[in-house]
């Protein structure tokens, strides 16, 4: 096959089977041709010179997109290997992360040059195998002497404020998109420490402080970008910290416990087929990597000659140095070249940092033939005996090393087997393998029961948690997210001491647990969460935006902007799960708890649209005779969320195109309100130490994503007159303005007023209406059996069918569903029922998003709990009701339009 024809199937499968390509395809009609004329090094090569007039955030956001794209069609026309593949990506990750340093450091102090900050790479960046979407792991380290500092300020605050505009401008999302996302959390000591660390002060945690993972870590690590000088001269002082000439016998029983470990905590029994972990599963990538790491742990203290960074390059080394089997070696780099292929795969389709085969046949199918296979069993079966393989050879490794580090129990004060009769007797399923476990946390296996203090505390609390443990609804899934719990959390003393001091949150921590997977990953991420809870007023609902927002504006005296939105993040948290914890407990309708979510959302937005425009004023000054005004839409404006909605904004501005503001650096009106826009949404959603917030979607703005950030309101009134489509206006129906003052939002309403009380066709509103929904049937799949907003007759439906009603009769506009629907009601345009299957549905909706966020059903265990939220006695009572509900609508539907309504394609 030529190399045009391969790319042209190529590109033919990536636009039937990778929505992400496909529209990268579209936006780039020529990159693809240049690509096929001129070849792949030509193409990249091209690529480097391009955009060099633009800023350099937007330059390394298009070139990122360009790149992601052409490396993408050059690895499924088989133009490229993989390895080849992330050898650039990293290669890239490098050149931005300088060029983004070198204007963030310009833009400070102009006068001085790139020295004093360097960025230390680790993971996938520092062994240059990145993902297509990978995040990059940094480690920010300065040199208090060199760094540039404006004026009086002192080097440790330089030090952040490059960091944090660093990470903005490599991970804030815009019109453009994002560069890299960025994990600092493999920092020192990342729950305590800055973002950015003096270079003596890392050295001296890595000498007398570092943990066995610590070391691990920086076998690939590497300076990447920055002052080069400085980052070598850390990486060559901690050569001694990585690669040590003799193995103590509790390193090595670490080493064996990292090993087991890892296929303990994420296989729990996982077998190769939909769902599967291509990197966390048995046999998969992740297992190839640790094989080579333990291997250059072990060995590479006494041999330089093993002392490389890529995985490739190890497994090479570790063969000809007579470590490993060489066809071992070859084994093991060709399945992980496999497994990497198909991780490329899944990460293709969406743009997501994915790892797992999707649970739907449908979309393993889809995976599989943008691979160029027939169908999900074949990707199956391709990866079957790779991961066979791989999980053999690691298998030898865990043997070996328990053979090396074993102390046969001595150190554990209970005998395993006594412990597991305990456990029987107590009700525990399994008790055999719950002993086991035990008794791997009371090892060590747990970094934070490694101290004195967390041992002492958890032994104090086990006897009553292994008691609640035997009294969940359901054993496995809360002592497997304990497992996670205990793995994740820097630090567990105050967590235990916080269950034993308050027995009654034992109960509350087991039922989340049992029930809902994202509380649990929160609660892994912030074991504080759990100190909210213990007032009573912590299962009360939210108050009114105003009594949000004024929680949310507390200070401390001297904070400064970073501060402020990580207090944001932090009390927003706290709220958020709260608001599901209640869910959980029954404590308050989902409906209710849906309306909670909304204000809590809404009040971030006006506190940290507050600290934004407070910061923005004080380099650019005020736009004389405007303001900024946010409008939501979809859910938020609607009243109603769940714990996993994202925001739909559109930012607008008050006053006149043309004026200019009157601060030190002015600006036009335009790129001043498009300038604030990024910087609130950057406030909502990039994550920092504390946490992210929200995911902001912006595409519902006029012209949508090739439109303006931020747009006048008499560009947002010409618009929605002359331009907007159909389904634009049925949009509209649900707007609110969640922030501006009163005089604006009049002004705004007003405007929103006069486009849905227009005239229209009513033949022609339901004609577009019904296109709309056919198009969402066709691109937009439902979740699982469960999905009651994508399923016919399910919410989408209801609010087709509401929005075409009050745009045809202009009755009933209200963004909130509920009070939309009632008007109708007494209107005599919709059927009464209607009401009840929103609220059904609505609640169903809420609940899964905490209890199956696929939607798909939940463990028997957890089915009495939705059930009782939905307001039904039991699961089937329940099924047969939203049955009941869906038919309803599907009736409103015929009725209205004629012909049943859209449903999705298997």
């Amino acid at each position: 096959m030529s190399s045009h024809t391969s790319l042209a199937d190529a590109q033919q499968r990536a636009a039937l089977h990778a929505p992400f390509l496909a529209t990268a395809m579209e936006r780039n009609p020529d990159l693809l041709a240049r690509l096929g004329e001129t070849g792949l090094d030509a193409c990249l090569a091209w690529l480097g010179e391009q955009d060099a007039a633009l800023p350099v955030s937007q330059a390394l956001r298009r070139r990122k997109n360009a790149l992601a794209l052409v490396l993408a069609i050059a690895d499924l026309a088989g133009m490229v290997t993989v390895d080849q593949v992330t050898r650039v990506l990293s290669d890239f990750a490098d050149q931005a992360l300088d060029a983004a340093l070198a204007d963030v450091i310009a833009r400070r102090t102009p006068d001085a040059g790139v020295q004093g900050f360097a960025v230390i790479a680790l993971g996938k960046h520092g062994g240059q195998e990145l993902n297509y979407s990978s995040d990059i792991d940094p480690i920010f380290i300065y040199d208090p002497a060199t760094l540039p500092c404006r004026g009086r300020e002192e080097p440790a605050d330089a030090a952040q404020r490059i960091a944090r505009q660093l990470i903005d401008m490599m991970s804030a999302r815009d019109g453009d998109g994002y560069v890299f996302r960025m994990d600092l959390r493999l920092r020192p000591a990342a729950e305590v420490t800055p973002l950015a660390i003096p270079v003596d002060a890392a050295l001296s945690h890595y000498e007398s402080q570092a943990l066995t993972w610590e070391q691990a870590a920086f076998i690939r690590a590497r300076a990447a970008a920055g002052d080069r000088v400085l980052g070598q001269y850390f990486m060559d002082s901690l050569r001694p910290f990585i690669w040590r000439r003799s193995l103590d016998f509790g390193t090595i029983d670490e080493i064996a416990a990292l090993t087991r470990q890892i296929r303990d905590h994420y296989n729990k029994g996982q077998l190769l087929g939909p769902g599967f972990d291509l990197k966390r599963g048995r046999g998969g990538i992740r297992e190839v990597e640790f094989f080579t790491q333990a291997h250059q742990l072990i060995h590479g203290g006494r041999n330089p000659a093993l002392r490389v960074r890529s995985t490739f390059d190890a497994l090479q080394a570790l063969a000809a140095e007579g470590i490993i089997p060489a066809q071992e070696a070859d084994l093991l780099a060709g399945h992980y070249r496999t497994l990497r292929t198909f991780e490329h795969r899944l990460q293709m389709v969406d743009d997501q940092q994915t790892h797992s085969l999707p649970h739907d046949p449908a979309a393993l199918d889809n995976v599989a033939r943008l691979h160029g296979l027939s169908d999900g069993p074949a990707l199956v079966a391709a990866l079957e005996p790779v991961t066979d393989d791989v999980a053999k050879i690691y298998d030898g490794l865990i043997a070996s090393q328990r053979g090396q580090g074993d102390d046969h129990g001595v150190q554990l004060s209970n005998d395993p087997e006594l412990l597991a009769e305990a456990l029987a007797h107590a009700g525990l399923d399994q008790a055999e393998a719950l002993a086991e476990r035990v008794q791997a946390w009371r090892g060590g296996a747990v970094r934070a029961l490694r101290t004195g203090a967390g041992r002492k505390a958890f032994e104090e609390v086990l006897p009553a948690l292994l008691a609640a443990f035997a009294e969940a609804p359901d054993q496995a899934a809360a002592i497997n997210r304990f497992d996670d719990l205990l793995r994740h959390l820097p630090s567990t003393v105050n967590v235990f001491r916080l269950l034993q001091a308050r027995p009654a949150l034992m109960q509350t921590l087991i039922d989340i647990l049992s029930h809902a997977p994202p509380l649990a990953e929160s609660l892994a991420r912030r074991g504080d969460l759990l100190d909210g809870l213990i007032d009573a007023s912590a299962f009360d609902l939210v108050g009114s935006v105003e009594q949000i927002v004024q929680r949310l504006s507390r200070e401390e005296p001297g904070d400064d902007y970073q501060q402020r939105l990580d207090a944001v993040r932090v009390r927003v948290g706290e709220m958020r799960f709260a608001l599901g914890v209640q869910l959980i407990e029954g404590k308050h309708d989902p409906v209710d708890i849906a309306g909670g979510y909304a204000r809590v959302a809404e009040a971030a937005i006006c506190r940290l649209a507050d600290c934004a425009v407070r910061e923005f004023t004080a380099v650019h000054g005020e736009m004389p005779g405007s303001e900024p005004v946010i409008l939501a839409l979809g859910r938020l404006g609607g009243g109603a969320l769940t714990h996993a909605s994202d925001l739909d904004l559109i930012f607008l501005f008050s006053g006149e195109i043309g004026e200019e503001s009157d601060g030190k650096r002015p600006l036009g009106s335009t790129q001043y309100y498009n300038r604030l826009a990024q910087r609130i949404i950057a406030a909502l959603s990039v994550p920092t130490a504390a946490g992210a917030l929200y995911e902001v979607d912006t595409r519902l703005r006029p012209n949508g994503a090739q439109g303006l950030l931020a747009v006048s309101f008499a560009s947002f009134a010409e618009y929605q007159r002359e331009q907007a489509w159909t389904w634009e206006h049925m949009a509209l129906c649900r707007a609110r303005v969640v922030y501006g003052s009163d005089e604006s939002r009049a002004r705004l309403e007003a405007i929103i007023g006069d486009v849905l009380n227009a005239e229209r066709s009513a033949e022609a509103v339901m004609a577009a209406a019904l296109k709309m929904r056919t198009d969402i049937a066709a691109h937009k799949k439902p979740l699982g059996p469960l999905d009651v907003k994508l399923l016919p007759g399910g919410l989408v439906d209801l609010e087709f069918i509401v929005h075409t009603l009050q745009l045809v009769h202009h009755k009933g506009f209200h963004p909130d569903l509920r009070l939309a629907i009632d008007a109708l009601v007494q209107q005599g345009l919709v059927d009464p029922s209607l009401a009840s299957a929103h609220d059904l549905m609505t609640r169903l909706l809420v609940t899964l998003r905490l209890v199956a966020p696929d939607c798909s059903t939940p463990p028997v265990a957890s089915q009495v709990l939705v059930a009782r939220a939905c307001g039904c006695e039991n699961w089937a009572m329940l099924l047969a009701s939203v049955e009941s509900a869906r038919a309803g609508v599907q009736t409103e539907w015929q009725r209205l339009f004629g012909a049943s309504a859209p449903a999705s394609s298997a």
